[in-house]
């Protein structure tokens, strides 16, 4: 059976979500990149390909996609408790003091970027949760201000981070403008699984638990020498 298609509206807030000009700075962390293209885990783009794989399958998949499909229906319903209780989990779920001020900072951007563009009761009650807004639970309210559904959000959001990270391979790497795209193509193709088994996760399977990834993104909070934040 065939779906109707989004509304231009709809679709354009989506795109417009997940574009790399979004002021919350999303272009300047490499969640663990830089410090394992550092430490030798990563040199050339097929293990960027790689390792930027693992860690959509791994990590995206198994805990800020169903944390934001989850908190998507909860702003739908007003259901601030859940939202809450969604961001807990986002945050104590950070493996690191980077990770963490990572989802702080980016979700507290996309706040103040919300209350340029009108009114929404709900934003009061995103502002209000402590000790910040984690980005997947502000995404989930941009995504439902734009009236999308739960697999549209997440593909955006996938997607968003995505560009970034092929941005933070050709920077890190390094890597060519080329590379860097056919390290995007690679996540793209793989998004849409990663959204359906985000979509299908039960909530007690959620985990976002990445040792590999924890140490070296600890590894990168004393790097000599970065050019990101995270």
């Amino acid at each position: 059976m065939s779906c109707a298609p989004l509304p231009a509206s709809t679709l354009l807030q989506l795109m417009w979500l997940a574009s790399p000009a979004l002021p919350v700075g999303g272009f300047s962390y490499s969640e663990g990149l830089e410090a394992a293209v550092d430490g030798g885990s990563v040199a050339g783009e097929v293990q960027a390909g790689d390792w930027l794989l693992d860690q959509l399958r791994l990590g995206l998949a198994r805990a800020d996609l169903p944390v934001l499909a989850d908190a998507l229906q909860a702003w739908a319903r007003s259901d601030l408790a859940r939202v809450s209780a969604l961001n807990d989990w986002a945050l104590a779920t950070r493996e690191t003091a980077e990770l963490r001020r990572q989802a702080e900072q980016t979700g507290r951007s996309l706040v103040e970027w919300l209350r340029n563009r009108g009114a929404d009761p709900r934003l009061d009650a995103l502002a209000a949760l402590r000790p910040a807004p984690a980005w997947p639970v502000a995404f989930a309210l941009a995504a439902a201000q734009a009236g999308a559904g739960p697999r549209e959000a997440l593909l955006a959001f996938a997607f968003g981070w995505a560009e970034n990270m092929a941005q933070a391979a050709i920077k890190a790497v390094p890597l060519g403008q080329n590379g860097g795209q056919r390290v995007l193509e690679r996540l793209a193709a793989a998004i849409p699984q990663a959204v359906e088994i985000a979509l299908a996760l039960p909530e007690d399977e959620r985990q976002s638990s990445s040792p590999m990834l924890a140490v070296l993104s600890a590894r990168h909070e004393t790097q000599y020498s970065r050019l990101f934040r995270s």
